[in-house]
């Protein structure tokens, strides 16, 4: 007999690739399995004229789906991890995660552009970074998909967009004739937790969370649960310049954060072994907050 699932996702072309994803990698680990789609519509995606700091916090492209698989309606729902609130609600995990895709930010612009004023971006985290690469540019808010970002850009409304290069990429758009790419190492900008990571979100004590488990990428989850630690110690939102990456290798790890405060940018880049990650991501998230960084942690 077919094993039916019902996963929610959001309605975009990327949130749609994304759980096609999941459902690949379910079907394939799990040849019974029979998936139907439930597409909802979230509160961030019914407010596009107002920028998400103005609005709300992390959530607002998950609580929908929360209260569905936490009264049963759906078994799981597909998020960008970056997305993800650091409370999840009562009963509810981080089933499992797909491999990471590239977690870097990109600049995108038009080939024929000149100098580069206005850039899109709502996050105030890419903001404060991109102060310190293009002083002469002014970053203004942006809302809308992948597609109407790029169709805003194309007609001139901006020189420049800053989006994450994992989105371009699961839509193929990292190759448009008309465009040029410029993709930010982390030293130039950290990205937001969680970026890159398509995170599957199920019930505790559940069978089909059992079989998400059986297929997530265990080095992706675990890069996951440092950077939602150190964004959790900081209580970090949307409306908060503050990114934090993790590098699993094979026996350590690599920490980078950034966060500003009062026009402050402070970094931190860090490595430990995997076993003492943990103990890291604290003191790093410790440090952050305090209001004094040893000299060579801070940069204006």
């Amino acid at each position: 007999m077919k094993k039916q699932i019902k996963i929610g996702t959001r309605g975009s072309s990327l949130a749609l690739a994304q759980t096609n994803e999941v459902v690949a990698a379910l079907q394939a680990r799990f040849p019974d399995v029979e998936a139907e789609i439930v597409i909802l519509q979230t509160r961030g995606d019914k407010i596009l004229d107002r920028l998400l700091t103005d609005f709300g916090d992390k959530g607002v492209f998950t609580a929908e789906f929360e209260d569905m698989v936490g009264n049963g309606k759906i078994d799981l729902a597909v998020h960008s991890a970056k997305d993800m609130p650091m409370e999840l609600g009562t009963g509810l995990m981080v089933a499992g995660v797909m491999p990471r895709a590239d977690a870097r930010d990109v600049l995108v612009t038009r080939k024929e552009s000149g100098c580069l004023l206005a850039v899109g971006t709502g996050s105030p985290r890419r903001q404060s970074q991109l102060r310190r690469l293009f002083p002469q540019a002014v970053c203004r808010g942006i809302r809308g998909n992948v597609a109407t970002r790029l169709s805003k850009l194309r007609n001139g409304e901006y020189d420049g967009l800053v989006l994450a290069a994992a989105g371009l990429e699961r839509l193929g758009l990292l190759g448009e004739e008309d465009l040029e790419y410029r993709f930010f190492s982390f030293d130039e900008m950290v990205p937001a937790g969680g970026q890159g990571i398509i995170a599957v979100e199920g019930r505790r004590e559940d069978e089909i969370s059992n079989m998400v488990r059986a297929i997530s990428d265990s080095r992706s989850y675990y890069e996951l649960e440092i950077e939602r630690k150190v964004l959790g110690l900081l209580d970090a939102g949307c409306q908060e310049a503050v990114g934090a990456v993790a590098q699993c290798g094979e026996d350590s790890v690599r920490i980078r954060l950034i966060r500003e405060v009062n026009g402050r940018i402070f970094k931190m880049d860090e490595t430990a072994g995997l076993p003492e990650a943990g103990e890291l991501a604290a003191k790093m998230a410790e440090s952050a907050l305090a209001s004094g960084f040893s000299q060579g942690k801070a940069s204006k």
